[in-house]
């Protein structure tokens, strides 16, 4: 059985919203970034402590809309725990069914980050999803501060 995005947008995006997981700012952390969306001025900064390749634990703040927020929630749920390499390689596949160049059955939908699909009907909200998955990219791809 097939999970229909739409059908989990509200519920998932409502529940983290208001119940986000993973908020705060990390003590000791060895990567970070930040994000800004000049459009609507929402701004987020992660920090991670990553590992021998894994990323031990993660930890946003963010000031936005409902979207930014369960976004960054759902995101770091997905990769606390992932090494690097996956990480990366979830932000690409999530990425590219985002834009419509997968289609949503390229990931898994027993995850919460399917739900974020269904901001596709709202082209103006991808970049409000995509802040913090752009965020978490620039952190994994430089070098450990």
């Amino acid at each position: 059985m097939s999970l229909d995005p739409t059908d989990l947008y509200k519920e998932v995006i409502l529940d983290h919203n208001r119940w986000p997981r993973n908020r705060g700012r990390l003590e000791e952390f060895n990567r970070s970034s930040s994000g800004f969306n000049p459009l609507c001025g929402d701004q987020i900064a992660l920090t991670l402590n990553v590992s021998q390749n894994q990323i031990e634990d993660i930890k946003f703040d963010a000031q936005g809309c409902a979207m930014t927020v369960a976004s960054a929630s759902i995101m770091t749920e997905a990769v606390k725990g992932r090494t690097v390499d996956d990480a990366l390689k979830l932000f690409d596949a999530f990425h590219d069914c985002i834009s419509g160049k997968l289609p949503p059955e390229s990931l898994d939908d027993s995850e919460e980050y399917y739900a974020l699909l269904g901001v596709r009907a709202l082209p103006v909200r991808i970049k409000c999803v995509m802040l913090a998955w752009h965020a978490l990219h620039d952190a994994l791809s430089e070098n450990e501060t």
